[in-house]
């Protein structure tokens, strides 16, 4: 295997340039159709400039507080958020138009990060008429959807994004409380989780529903989402219990996720490259193989296995992540991928050296942000995934991130030391008390 090369750096100074650029002026006109995603886009926004450690420098109080306001602009009476200020009415609302302004289970996940991050008590939030709206979100078999009907009908996919959202919702506004809570029934957290279940694959990975191909979105979104109703699987030192858990097989979803690790890095690497030093294993395409439908092995790899000695590719300085087997390496699929294996704990078991070295090298842009493969314009939701990858990695500069809820520590801690937060959770003060030593004790 090629040594690695001289460390590559993140410029740190044009990231800021972008993201501060992205919260202070006008979007490129590509985002026009994104518009009802401006909540999201929103919170891609301050939660950036919170891990490059610039967002009091960015915001003047006066802005910050209006940023606040506004997000509580898209709250609806009954609870629950817009993900855009389009749909309002306004003064026009009627119950006969109020089927075109439903609350959001993205909008309200989404509305309540930005207002973590902006350092606001989510005082204002209706959190009691969300969490009864949540239950309502809730399928039959345990999923979620999108926005739900006065009559009932739930819209929206069926898959574990809208999950990892409704169950983000509960965690922020109640914690890991299973049973009723300020009077509100709970979700069904045994049904979620054995819908998340059904979903797994027979090559480890988590699909979209029964029965479809594992894709590193879902399984990422269906292992965080495991993890805000504590069901993730136990670990060697933890007691069993009797809680139905998410995964059956864990060393088949390790092995699904380390998988998704890949060379194949742009367009030239599917070419038809038999005999190249290019043409290996390691690499996705073979494409002279592909007209052989019998070839379940490539050519190179059949090889590899006649020998004592493998054919290393003649070069992993660079080792992007995909979302599906046979794809080409993608800046979100880094986070998508890595995300899951954080909160699992199992990060040690890939090399980060080569991932971060493709991010810097061949997704960063000379203007700053992330493309989402090489040689792209940076876009704000490849931007966003790849810093948050590189924080995890602990780059330095970076502020230190909450992998699940894709916020920094420091937003997080804010969001727990909330009074009625802990109120409701039966926290005394000494338990939202960080110890520095044996004797001095910092508030968070």
């Amino acid at each position: 295997m090629a040594t690695i090369v001289s460390e590559s750096e993140l410029n740190y100074s044009r990231h800021i340039k972008y993201w501060r650029r992205n919260l202070k002026t006008l979007l490129p006109h590509f985002y026009t159709s994104n518009d009802s995603n401006r909540m999201l886009l929103a919170l891609f926004t301050v939660s950036a400039l919170d891990i490059l450690g610039d967002l009091d420098a960015a915001l003047s109080p006066e802005e910050r507080q209006g940023y606040i306001d506004w997000v509580y602009g898209c709250q609806l009476p009954s609870g629950g958020f817009r993900p855009w200020p389009g749909s309002d009415f306004g003064r026009l609302s009627t119950d006969g138009n109020k089927i075109w302004d439903p609350p959001h289970v993205p909008g309200t996940f989404f509305a309540l990060l930005t207002l973590v991050v902006l350092g606001d008590d989510l005082g204002r939030v209706k959190r009691r008429e969300i969490l009864v709206w949540l239950i309502r979100m809730q399928r039959p078999e345990g999923g979620f959807g999108e926005t739900v009907d006065e009559d009932g009908f739930i819209h929206g996919g069926n898959d574990s994004r809208f999950g990892y959202m409704a169950t983000a919702i509960r965690w922020i506004l109640r914690g890991d409380l299973e049973g009723p809570c300020d009077g509100v029934p709970d979700i069904d957290v045994d049904k979620f989780v054995t819908c998340v279940r059904g979903a797994e694959t027979y090559d480890g990975g988590i699909s979209e529903a029964p029965y479809h191909e594992a894709h590193g979105g879902f399984t990422s979104c269906a292992i965080a989402a495991l993890s805000f109703v504590d069901r993730l699987p136990l670990t060697s030192s933890q007691k069993p219990d009797s809680a139905v858990r998410g995964i059956t097989d864990l060393p088949l979803l390790l092995k699904w996720l380390v998988s998704r690790q890949t060379a194949t890095l742009d367009a030239d690497d599917g070419l038809d490259t038999l005999g190249d030093e290019t043409d290996t294993s390691e690499t996705c395409h073979d494409a002279h193989s592909f007209v052989k439908l019998g070839s379940f092995v490539s050519t190179q790899a059949d090889t590899n296995m006649m020998k004592e000695t493998t054919h290393a590719h003649f070069e992993l300085q660079w080792v992007g992540f995909n979302g599906r087997c046979n794809k080409v390496a993608d800046t979100c699929y880094a986070y998508w991928n890595l995300a899951p294996l954080q909160l699992l704990g199992y990060m040690d078991i890939i090399d980060q050296r080569p991932v971060r070295k493709w991010l810097l090298d061949k997704t960063q842009h000379i203007v700053g942000g992330f493309g989402k493969v090489t040689g792209d314009p940076p876009d704000m939701y490849h931007s966003f995934l790849g810093l948050m990858v590189l924080a995890m990695f602990g780059e330095p500069g970076l502020q230190d991130v909450d992998a699940a809820l894709c916020i920094t520590n420091r937003a997080k801690k804010h969001l727990e030391s909330l009074s009625w937060r802990r109120q409701l959770l039966g926290q005394s003060r000494d338990q939202r008390v960080g110890l520095v030593s044996d004797k001095t004790q910092i508030d968070l």
